[in-house]
C-alpha cells in the first residue's frame, strides 16, 4: 500500500513537473510570438489616441475601454478561431496572407508619409462641425475597432507564424495569452497618454514647484509625444510590413532580395564586431523598411491613378 501511494506521489509529481515545464514553455513562446508583433503594437498604440481628439476629457478613458473591448472581441471570438482553422486545415496559406497583411501596412504607412507631404484637413474638426457629440463618439469607437480588427489581424498572424509548429491546443494558448496581454498593454498606454495632459494639468495646480514644474513639463510634452508616436509607428509599419514581405519571399525560395538584404546586414556586422549583433538587426530593419517603403509607394500610386481614372 505504501509502494503504491509513493508510485502514484511520484506519478503526480512527474506529471506536475511535465506541467510546469509546458507552462515554461507556453509562456516563451508567448513572449517571443508578442515581440515578433511588436512593430503592428507600436503602431496601433500610436494610431488610437487619434480616436479621442475632439471629445470632452471625461470621456476619453470611457472610450477607450469600449474600443478595447472591442479589440479583445476582435482577437478571441473572430481572428483565433481562424488562425486555428487555419493552423489545422491549411498551414500553407500563412505565408501568402503574412505577405498581404504585409503589403497592407506597408500601403498604410506610405499613405501616411503621402498625406503628410501634401498636408490635409483634420478630420477630427470636420467630424466636429458636422456630428453630435454622441454620433462622434459612435463613429469613433466604430472606427477605431474597424482599424483594430485590421490590426489585430495582423497581430495574431505573425504571433501564429512564431508557433506555427506547435501542438494546436499550445497554439491556442499561447495566441490567447497574446492577445490578451497585447489589448491590455497597448490600451493601457493609450489611456495614460490620453490622460497626460490632464495629468499635467493636475500636477500644474499643486502647491509644490516641483509638481508645477512636472505638470507643465508633461502638458508641454504631449504635443511632441503624439509626433514621435506617429512618427515611429510609421517606421514600425514600414518595418514590419516590409520584413513580412522579405520573409515571404524566402518561403517561396525568392531569394534575391532577402539574400542582398542579409548579406549586407552580416558585412556591415564583421565591420563593427564589437557589435556585430546590433548592427545586423538594424540594417536588416533598414532593408525591410526600404522595401516596404517601395512597395506601400507603389499600392498608393496605383491606387490614386484608379481614382483620378
Amino acid at each position: 500500500m505504501p509502494s503504491g501511494l509513493i508510485a502514484l506521489l511520484d506519478d503526480v509529481a512527474g506529471i506536475a513537473k511535465l506541467t510546469a515545464t509546458s507552462l515554461d514553455d507556453v509562456a516563451a513562446a508567448a513572449g517571443k510570438a508578442g515581440s515578433k508583433a511588436a512593430g503592428v503594437v507600436i503602431d496601433d498604440t500610436a494610431v488610437t489616441p487619434r480616436y479621442v481628439m475632439g471629445l470632452t476629457p471625461d470621456r476619453e478613458l470611457p472610450i477607450i475601454w469600449k474600443i478595447a473591448r472591442g479589440s479583445l472581441r476582435n482577437k478571441l471570438l473572430f481572428l483565433l478561431p481562424a488562425a486555428l482553422l487555419l493552423s489545422a486545415f491549411a498551414p500553407w496559406l500563412l505565408p501568402p496572407l503574412l505577405m498581404a497583411g504585409g503589403a497592407f501596412l506597408c500601403f498604410e504607412a506610405a499613405e501616411k508619409l503621402l498625406e503628410a507631404v501634401q498636408g490635409g484637413h483634420d478630420p477630427a474638426e470636420e467630424a466636429l462641425a458636422t456630428h453630435s457629440s454622441a454620433e462622434l463618439e459612435q463613429q469613433k469607437v466604430s472606427g477605431a475597432i474597424r482599424t483594430d480588427f485590421i490590426l489585430s489581424g495582423e497581430i495574431m498572424a505573425i504571433a501564429l507564424g512564431t508557433v506555427a509548429t506547435e501542438p494546436l491546443w499550445e497554439q491556442a494558448v499561447i495566441l490567447t495569452v497574446v492577445a490578451i496581454l497585447i489589448t491590455a498593454g497597448v490600451y493601457g498606454v493609450v489611456g495614460l497618454i490620453v490622460k497626460m495632459d490632464d495629468i499635467g494639468l493636475h500636477l500644474a495646480e499643486k502647491s509644490s514647484a516641483t509638481a508645477r514644474t512636472v505638470g507643465r513639463g508633461l502638458v508641454h510634452a504631449m504635443p511632441v509625444l503624439m509626433k514621435i508616436l506617429s512618427v515611429v509607428g510609421t517606421a514600425a509599419m514600414l518595418w514590419v510590413g516590409g520584413g513580412l514581405i522579405v520573409h515571404g519571399l524566402h518561403e517561396f525560395h525568392w531569394d534575391l532580395i532577402p539574400g542582398a538584404i542579409h548579406s549586407v546586414a552580416e558585412s556591415a556586422a564583421h565591420a563593427l564586431p564589437a557589435a556585430g549583433s546590433v548592427i545586423e538587426w538594424v540594417v536588416n530593419a533598414i532593408g525591410s523598411g526600404i522595401i516596404g517603403l517601395i512597395i506601400g509607394g507603389i499600392i498608393v500610386a496605383i491606387l490614386h491613378l484608379f481614382k483620378k481614372h
